[in-house]
């Protein structure tokens, strides 16, 4: 179940304690089980996004949807906390990597990694560079073929050879203020 995100196994990290405080935490905000896109987006104050932000928040729902039933339930919220709290970076990578594909082909192209670098800066607000320079910057230091497309081989080795790279997609992409709305059990604006 936890390795389409690249964590299999990794739900043993989370002692009973944790697990009981996320369960509570969880079915508090959603006592069906099932949390629906309607919901993610209702318990993270996440409304009245931008078309990219709103497209974003639902890549990311998608990702964590691993079954793809519509719904996060328990184990695939645990598995994303997990991920975000004590994920290994190559897991990490290859989660990226998915959120990245947006159509699912197994590539990255720049107009995916725009769209999403784009709608990330709705929400996140500002950083040091704009989001072509961005995408151009990432495809020129690690396309190596220059196909124009990015594997997940590419992705990962590329970024995991350039420490400036690494830092910036980790902290472009972090998703520790998602995390800490959740803790919290508030709903306010991140």
């Amino acid at each position: 179940m936890f390795d389409a995100m690249g964590a299999a196994g990794s739900a043993d990290d989370i002692n009973a304690m944790e697990i009981h405080h996320w369960y509570t935490k969880f079915m508090k905000e959603c006592p069906s089980g099932q949390l629906c896109l309607h919901e993610f987006k209702y318990v993270l104050d996440l409304h009245g996004l931008t078309p990219e932000a709103n497209s974003y928040v639902e890549q990311v729902f998608h990702t964590f949807d691993m079954n793809k039933d519509g719904f996060i339930d328990f184990l695939e919220f645990i598995a994303a906390i997990n991920l975000v709290i004590r994920g290994k970076i190559d897991q990490k990578l290859k989660w990226y990597f998915k959120l990245y594909d947006a159509d699912g082909n197994g590539c990255i192209d720049k107009k995916e990694l725009l769209s999403i670098f784009t709608a990330i800066q709705a929400i996140n607000g500002h950083t040091n560079m704009s989001a072509e320079e961005f995408t151009n910057m990432i495809f020129q230091k690690i396309d190596v073929n220059n196909d124009g497309e990015l594997t997940l081989e590419e992705f990962i080795s590329g970024v995991e050879r350039d420490k400036d790279l690494m830092e910036l997609i980790t902290k472009s992409f972090d998703l520790s203020n998602v995390l800490k709305v959740i803790q919290s059990g508030r709903r306010h604006s991140i």
